[in-house]
């Protein structure tokens, strides 16, 4: 039985599946790539899909959601439970090639379906802002390197992180202290955000 309060973003999400906004820019095909519902504790507001995702439909299910996973301290079976956590890119759909890595997520997409699916998610406690773009769209202009560093102004709130592509392997390197002392706390935070046994 669904419940009630479910319905309204199950229709929200009905409208995404066929949004097709930008099919005349995306040669590849229009595909949205989120997951969500109305009981989701945590929102992982990312970028866009890459070329793996587009192709599987499933967020994250590549390279950089197995980093993702190491970070959060989520297992699998947690981390895809849309009634736990809401991934939410900037763009739905898989961009395409840019002249360096992935295109930037498309323009079109967070104005029309942002803000309406943000409200529908009550029940968010902690937001994790993964990469430049999620960042931007909440914290204003800035470096992502900067907002990492002083993560707890943005606490209980909002959680910055770097884009976890390969690159995020070199920054790490160069900044030991994101896996010394940030990744400890992220993993702190995601378990305080999500709901107990008990609830």
């Amino acid at each position: 039985m669904q419940h009630a309060s479910a319905k309204p973003i199950d229709r929200l999400l009905d409208e995404i599946a066929r949004c097709d906004a930008c099919s005349a820019q995306l040669s590849h095909g229009v595909r949205p790539v989120l997951q969500a519902s109305a009981t989701a504790r945590l929102l992982i507001a990312s970028q866009a899909p890459g070329s793996k995702v587009h192709k599987s439909g499933i967020p994250f299910s590549d390279r950089s959601g197995d980093r993702l996973r190491e970070w959060t301290g989520l297992s699998s079976d947690k981390f895809y439970d849309p009634a736990l956590v809401a991934i939410v890119p900037m763009g739905f759909c898989y961009p395409g090639r840019g002249q360096a890595g992935d295109a930037p997520p498309r323009p079109e997409c967070a104005p029309l379906w942002r803000d309406r699916l943000l409200s529908a998610l009550s029940a968010v406690r902690l937001t994790l802002l993964v990469g430049s773009y999620a960042q931007n769209a909440v914290l204003g202009l800035g470096t992502v390197g900067d907002r990492v560093r002083r993560y707890r102004d943005f606490l209980p709130h909002y959680f910055p992180l770097p884009h976890p592509s390969w690159r995020s392997q070199v920054w790490m390197r160069q900044n030991p202290w994101f896996e010394i002392e940030l990744l400890p706390e992220l993993r702190r935070c995601v378990t305080a955000a999500l709901p107990t046994d008990g609830e």
